[in-house]
């Protein structure tokens, strides 16, 4: 004879999934407090410390080089919030694995959070940057986590509350007097809802919801107190504020007046502005947080093969007679064909080959290795940096100091090159080296080692696969070939020859060129590419590769339709 549940009795399978889901909601929560914690440490110590940054910036290295180039190619400039996001899902999914694992044994648990402990401890410690002390709010976040979790384990391993240990799990208790059949239908609901939460394991016991949902409430409060309040912390660190009351210094060679209508962009809509604002130029860089030098503790230390090696505070950079402004634009490596990772500014700073010189480089010394507070290595090639008549230590763009996203207080620029061999934002140290003796961070991930700007063209307006009305339409652009010059862009539609397109007025041959020609579309689909030509006479190829390792290069073609 099989016996029937009783009307209202939550099944078996429905009381352990219950339970389960309980033990691994503690599980997040104390991921969770762990992380609030960690965070109110680092506000203590500094932004860097953070477990979950420690972690993002150690998994940056490890990442396949086609991996990094998928993240670029689909999320841009926000590849750093994505790899945030990507590493708090995997912590959560990690915490709700060690909330199960604590419901068989709270020392496996307690050991999952230490083992997270560790893992943000080494990270942090273990940063090109960093030291022992960084490590500590990943310890302070485990021994918090380990203790929400023992706690909240804890209300899922209790008997019963007194006066109800007897109760048949399930059992729907007798409604009271007066009550109507509504609020019997809701007590039904209710208790099957308290019996998903308050079920029996295979040992007998039972969950204390009271004080599960009681202690997770505190827990999730406190930590969205702790990192609230450590995130405010951290603020303390940053040097904007110093920053805005910094005077860019005036120049001693001013950069070229431009010539009457230099810039395309201001008749022709959709296109590229000639000089790019600070708060639209691209950023690629492997910083979660944003180094933050202070302007007055700055310095600047030449080391290697150098006659006399020197130290140089910003206040002496700043204070040079020999400061130059120039308009160059910059490239990213990884910048697709017809990319965005491209952009102009006026730039000012030290002259790089005056600099060295000074300090006596010596004729050995094949690279430069560029050091950045955050523990980057960027190798550039010696010679460049001193045949490359405005390679500068930037200190200005477009008329204020540095901005702090963009390498403030010192950064350093070669036209001619792309960034990742010559553009070492938060600059603190040059040492004289060689290729032989020292692999810079790119070049030992198989990048090329000199790096060279590819001649490129791009096509900003039409947009790709818009819908225009048939006629004549502006096709436009910008091409670049730093340190060579822009010398002849043409267009082709569809099959046609390509037609010469007209340029912008040349201003410097470290400047990109804007260009544009009216084309006459029909109706129907067009295909509309581009092809660039520098002054050495190199014709842009219409070889399509890959940025990795050298740059990408083709000619950027797009469809357009018209009606």
């Amino acid at each position: 004879m099989t016996d029937t549940p009783r009307h209202g009795a939550t099944p078996a399978p429905a009381r352990r999934t219950g339970r389960w889901a309980a033990g691994a909601l503690a599980g997040l929560i104390s991921a969770a407090a762990a992380l609030g914690a960690a965070e109110l440490a680092a506000g203590l110590i500094g932004p860097a410390s953070s477990p979950v940054v420690a972690v993002g910036n150690a998994a940056i290295p490890l990442t396949p080089e086609p991996v990094k180039a998928f993240a670029i190619r689909t999320f841009g400039e926000d590849d750093k919030i994505a790899l945030v996001v990507g590493t708090l899902v995997v912590i959560a999914c990690y915490a709700a694995l060690v909330g199960l694992v604590g419901l068989r044994s709270r020392l496996l648990g307690a050991a999952g959070v230490a083992l997270f402990g560790l893992v943000g401890f080494v990270a942090a410690a273990t940063r090109p940057a960093g030291s022992l002390l960084d490590g500590v709010p990943s310890v302070v976040g485990a021994v918090v986590g380990i203790a929400v979790l023992g706690a909240l384990l804890g209300t899922l391993s209790r008997r019963a509350v007194a006066g109800h240990d007897d109760a048949e799990p399930g059992a729907v208790p007798a409604p009271a007097a007066g009550t109507t059949q509504a609020d019997r239908a809701d007590d039904g609901l209710l208790g099957r809802l308290r019996e998903a939460l308050a079920s029996g394991d295979r040992g007998g016991t039972a969950v204390d919801r009271r004080a599960f949902l009681v202690s997770g409430g505190v827990a999730l409060g406190a930590a969205a107190v702790a990192g609230g309040g450590g995130r405010l912390l951290q603020r303390r660190f940053a040097v904007a504020g110093a920053r805005s009351e910094l005077a860019l210094p005036v120049p001693s060679s001013p950069a070229p007046a431009l010539p009457a209508g230099a810039d395309l962009a201001e008749r022709i809509p959709g296109l590229t502005p000639l000089f790019t604002a600070n708060r639209d130029f691209y950023r690629v860089d492997t910083a979660l947080t944003v180094p933050q030098l202070s302007p007055s503790d700055y310095t600047l230390r030449l080391t290697g093969m150098f006659d006399s090696p020197r130290s140089f505070t910003l206040a002496e950079l700043y204070d040079r007679d020999d400061l130059i402004e120039r308009d160059i634009t910059l490239t990213c490596v990884s910048n697709e064909v017809g990319g965005k990772l491209a952009g102009t500014a006026r730039w000012v700073g030290v002259p790089l080959g005056a600099l060295l010189r000074e300090a006596g480089v010596q004729s050995g010394s094949d690279q430069l290795v560029c050091r950045s507070s955050d523990g980057m290595t960027i190798g550039t090639p010696t010679r460049s940096a001193l045949e490359v008549e405005d390679a500068m230590l930037a200190i200005g763009m477009n008329g204020e100091p540095l901005p702090v996203a963009h390498g403030f207080p010192v950064r350093m620029l070669v036209p001619g090159l792309y960034g990742y061999v010559s553009a070492c934002k938060w600059l603190t140290g040059i040492d004289a080296s060689t290729y032989d003796a020292f692999d810079a961070y790119w070049t030992e991930r198989d990048w090329a080692v000199d790096g060279p700007i590819k001649v490129f063209a791009r096509i900003d307006t039409p947009a790709p696969l818009r819908q225009l009305p048939a006629g004549r339409h502006p096709v436009a652009g910008v091409a670049w070939a730093q340190t060579r010059g822009i010398a002849r862009v043409e267009v082709r539609v569809d099959d046609e020859d390509f037609v010469d397109a007209e340029l912008s007025p040349e201003v410097d041959a470290d400047l990109w060129r804007q260009w544009v020609l009216p084309v006459e579309l029909t109706p129907g689909q067009h295909q509309l590419t581009v092809r660039a030509t520098d002054r050495a006479g190199t014709v842009q190829t219409d070889q399509r590769v890959p940025p990795f390792p050298a740059g990408a290069s083709g000619w950027h073609s797009i469809r357009v339709i018209a009606t």
